[in-house]
């Protein structure tokens, strides 16, 4: 892939679009890769190439959050203040802390990532784009919430605010979700996955 305008190539076999942004490139050019069998891929390698290549179209972007110029979330809040309605997965080296919270994004792996930790949240996330806004909602909240409690002791938990309304709203989500998913009943796999969630019925 061409490196000197900030960009690379994207594959054009068909099927969702998705744009990898990681300032190393050879980091984002592997991701690429392994995403190319099945995915039309895109990759940047800064803030401001990836923000050039945002289109309606693209349906998931693997963000990471370091990066010189515009940050992995300075990304973020543009795609988010744009209107685009994708899927954003953080994929970063920098561990989860209480400011996730307040955060756009509807996943987020931890670096070293492997090819089958990729391909299973992207395939996960395409997943939720198939329902309503609600779910959508409670993976990312739910996700947040896991990934809070694997970080943070009880007592650094008990003592956040920000958590304490996450649960709360996580809760307000699970009676909504649960009512739209016991009319998706012929949705195996989407309800399976649903069961597989901490927190989930």
């Amino acid at each position: 892939m061409a490196e000197n305008d900030g960009q690379g190539a994207g594959d054009t076999s068909g099927g969702l679009e998705v744009l990898v942004v990681d300032d190393e490139s050879r980091l984002a050019d592997l991701f690429a890769a392994w995403l190319q069998a099945d995915y039309n891929v895109e990759a940047a390698y800064d803030g401001e190439s990836a923000l050039d290549l945002m289109e309606d179209s693209v349906e998931i972007v693997l963000l990471d959050r370091r990066m010189p110029g515009l940050s992995g979330d300075e990304v973020l809040d543009r795609i988010r203040e744009d209107g685009y309605d994708c899927r954003v997965v953080m994929v970063t080296a920098v561990d989860p802390d209480f400011d996730i919270i307040e955060m756009g994004f509807d996943d987020y792996l931890v670096k070293p990532v492997s090819k089958d930790e990729l391909l299973e949240v992207v395939e996960s996330v395409t997943g939720r784009s198939e329902y309503e806004t609600d779910i959508q909602e409670y993976y990312a909240l739910v996700s947040k919430k896991s990934l809070l409690e694997s970080e943070k002791s009880e007592r650094e938990l008990e003592d956040n605010e920000e958590y304490r309304e996450l649960c709360e709203r996580v809760d307000e989500l699970r009676e909504r979700v649960d009512q739209t998913v016991s009319g998706m009943q012929d949705h195996d796999d989407f309800v399976g996955a649903f069961q597989d969630l901490p927190g989930g019925s």
